[in-house]
């Protein structure tokens, strides 16, 4: 099993958008570029971190251990279901989104809010990197 970092990994998508947009622009865009990266797509890019943890694709070291392959282990009497929810928080819905979206469709509500009980995506969030204290990039 592959471990990694989301913190060590995201600084190499930030990189790869600062050499992108610096190319763009014509001139090394340096901390700007980083520090605009984490602002527009750490939270989009440690939620599909999160979902690879979660299906146990890949186990990363700052995410809790127990989470790792979850969707494996729990609610396989609802997989469906669990499966579209999951669809949805890879499309970035938050857990208002999906349970309007389960009352429009009229699913039990029972098992909607059980499974977004145990994937408690609001306590899995973890903040940027210190790259951002820096003076430079505020």
């Amino acid at each position: 099993m592959q471990k990694s970092s989301v913190y060590a990994a995201g600084e190499q998508e930030a990189l790869r958008y600062k050499w992108i947009e610096s190319e763009k622009a014509g001139c090394d865009l340096g901390e700007v570029a980083i520090a605009r990266w984490f602002e527009g797509y750490w939270c989009p890019y440690l939620r599909e971190r999160w979902l690879d943890h979660l299906q146990g694709t890949h186990f990363w070291v700052e995410l809790d251990r127990g989470d790792f392959g979850l969707v494996h282990r729990e609610f396989q009497d609802h997989a469906l279901l669990l499966d579209r929810i999951l669809d949805r928080l890879k499309a970035g819905q938050e857990n208002l989104d999906i349970l309007c979206w389960a009352q429009d469709w009229g699913l039990p509500m029972e098992p909607v809010l059980q499974i977004l009980e145990l994937l408690d995506i609001n306590s899995r969030r973890l903040p940027y990197p210190l790259v951002l204290a820096s003076p430079l990039v505020q």
